[in-house]
């Protein structure tokens, strides 16, 4: 039989054991591992329905949020101070791929985005939403032009990147220009 020393140095050993598997792969670990099974990045926002629809008209937002909400002026507001709410991001920030890792972008926030690759971030095009920044050409236009409308994902879609090419691919909305991502491919 174990006495009661031996059986706390099991447990504890057990505890931490458990904990190191929990906290999974080290940073420096994710870091030298590509992901070469498909990889999602979604897209999040807190937007207000009863402001932004208000606003915007009718079903633009549908945020099924439990009252963690922007209002619209507050986004404005946020923006122009150079402060964007944290909310409304794209999940992961970074990701590191194989080629030819399948890449899908999902909106599950409440209203439209881009993921539009950009050779460096920077404004997107309501210059309001830019805190000072200038638009980038990739964003100049709007939805007006062709690579921007085809980047946009409307709330609970999904579009599917082509294979990314090797090296580093920056991705950012042209609508709320602080949601970034980048992808580096190897």
């Amino acid at each position: 039989m174990m006495n009661r020393n031996q059986w706390l140095l099991g447990f504890f050993m057990f505890l931490s054991a458990t904990y190191a598997l929990a906290q999974g792969p080290t940073q420096e670990h994710k870091q030298q591992k590509p992901a070469t099974q498909a990889v999602q990045i979604v897209a999040l926002d807190e937007c207000d329905p009863a402001t932004f629809n208000a606003a915007l008209g009718a079903d633009f937002c549908k945020n099924v949020a439990l009252g963690a909400f922007t209002t619209l002026d507050q986004l404005f507001a946020q923006a122009a101070a150079g402060t964007p709410d944290p909310g409304w991001d794209f999940e992961p920030d970074s990701v590191v791929i194989k080629e030819g890792t399948p890449l899908s972008v999902v909106d599950q926030g409440g209203e439209p985005h881009t993921f539009t690759e950009v050779a460096n971030f920077g404004g997107g095009f309501i210059p309001p939403l830019n805190a000072g920044a200038d638009t980038v050409p990739e964003c100049s236009g709007g939805f007006k032009n062709l690579g921007v409308a085809r980047t946009r994902i409307l709330q609970g879609s999904e579009i599917k990147l082509p294979e990314l090419s090797k090296g580093k691919h920056l991705f950012q909305c042209c609508i709320h220009p602080w949601m970034r991502v980048e992808v580096e491919v190897k």
